[in-house]
């Protein structure tokens, strides 16, 4: 696994506007995610550029949490967020073809994330990194997993 960005697609039974707005609802992420337990919008906060949101994650022996920035809200099309504001950038894309969306979620460690890990992890750094990539290869084929049984399930 080498790179500082990953990401993967599936094709959906669902409408690009409905897949849109299931995942700019960040208050059900911990619906479909193996590490984000839940997040909360800024008081006052919305699914729009700009807009501030924290994140809980959980894997085994840590949890943390997490400030992230919208920096892209386009209904259909793209939801994206930068963790930090400027570390990690998450992103979904919709794009409508036969039998339904194709839907991408990508990950990109930005310049600013790779500065702040070496800074705080040293020599370490390169591992921690890695660490994260690994999960993202890993998380990313299993958020879409459940993000096509949600959106394609009963009630849908």
């Amino acid at each position: 696994m080498t790179g500082s960005s990953f990401s993967d697609s599936i094709v959906i039974r669902s409408s690009p506007e409905a897949l849109y707005d299931l995942v700019s609802d960040v208050t059900r992420t911990g619906q479909w995610s193996p590490v984000c337990t839940g997040c909360w919008w800024d008081e006052g906060q919305s699914a729009r550029v700009g807009a501030w949101f924290t994140g809980r994650n959980e894997v085994p022996g840590r949890v943390w949490e997490t400030r992230s920035r919208v920096v892209a809200a386009e209904r259909g099309r793209e939801f994206a967020f930068v963790v930090g504001g400027d570390r990690v950038r998450w992103g979904f894309t919709s794009t409508p073809v036969d039998g339904g969306t194709r839907t991408t979620e990508s990950w990109e460690f930005l310049p600013a994330g790779l500065a702040a890990f070496a800074e705080l992890y040293g020599q370490d750094a390169p591992q921690q990194i890695a660490d994260r990539t690994r999960a993202a290869h890993e998380g990313i084929p299993a958020t879409l997993a459940a993000i096509a049984r949600i959106a394609e399930g009963p009630g849908s």
